[in-house]
């Protein structure tokens, strides 16, 4: 199949001080692409996430979105966050505002909906997230399952053309990691294009198109799901799979 490339990666590189954190890193995402990011802790995952939406730079190296460069500041920068949704580690909702506040503002602010309409649009969003009874309520009186669910809503409502996930079920409770989880899948299964990175290998073999190995700042393997968990090529995949999986 011809992939229509949505996000797309050439030769980036990103220090810190010394470290090199991303080494020549090429990516392709397709539109309706669901990408799962694996790999050891350090390996330089949250760090590409973060530089697709530009909450970090690079120093060398081309990210595009939709053939278009990422811009720098100001209101383009805006518009690429809306663009690009991000559902991180830690909820990041306004405590002072309730969860309907949460998920309007910003298509108030940066999409310039009318209050009314980003309201109703919100009420849809938290019922399809399943959180609707809740919108009236500060982040703080959630459990932090619905807190993530509420953020994935607020991302959603600026209607992304992609969504990144750095994350999005390690800061929680067991429990409650299936309920962001089955939110995330029926996004996936709607045709969003999603780069997740996550330690949670049963949504990568169900959910992913791909799965991206990255180790040491490099992406090591990239392939379907049943490939990668059936037979991995390479000794840092197979050391890295045999201390998560189970046997």
């Amino acid at each position: 199949m011809t992939v229509d490339p949505l996000i797309e990666l050439r030769d980036v590189n990103k220090y810190f001080g010394d470290l090199h954190v991303l080494q020549d890193i090429g990516l392709t995402v397709g539109r309706g692409e669901v990408v799962v990011v694996i790999g050891p802790s350090g390996s330089g995952k949250s760090t590409l996430c973060r530089a697709i939406n530009r909450l970090e730079t690079v120093q060398s190296g081309t990210i595009l979105l939709d053939g278009q460069p990422l811009p720098h500041e100001g209101k383009a920068l805006a518009r690429l966050r809306a663009d690009v949704g991000m559902v991180f580690q830690s909820f990041n909702l306004f405590a002072h505002k309730t969860v309907l506040q949460n998920v309007s503002l910003g298509q108030v602010k940066v999409r310039g909906r009318k209050k009314e309409d980003a309201d109703r649009r919100s009420r849809d969003l938290l019922d399809r997230v399943g959180v609707a009874d809740q919108a009236d309520k500060y982040p703080a009186q959630l459990s932090g399952g619905q807190q993530q669910r509420v953020a994935i809503a607020r991302a959603l409502a600026m209607e992304p053309k992609a969504m990144l996930f750095d994350e999005p079920t390690s800061a929680l409770d067991p429990e409650m990691i299936n309920e962001v989880l089955e939110v995330m899948r029926q996004l996936a299964g709607e045709g969003m294009t999603m780069i997740v990175v996550t330690h949670e290998m049963g949504f990568a073999r169900s959910a992913a198109h791909r799965v991206v190995f990255m180790a040491d700042g490099r992406i090591v393997e990239d392939r379907p799901p049943g490939e990668f968990f059936g037979d991995p090529r390479s000794d840092r995949a197979k050391d890295f799979l045999s201390k998560i999986l189970k046997h």
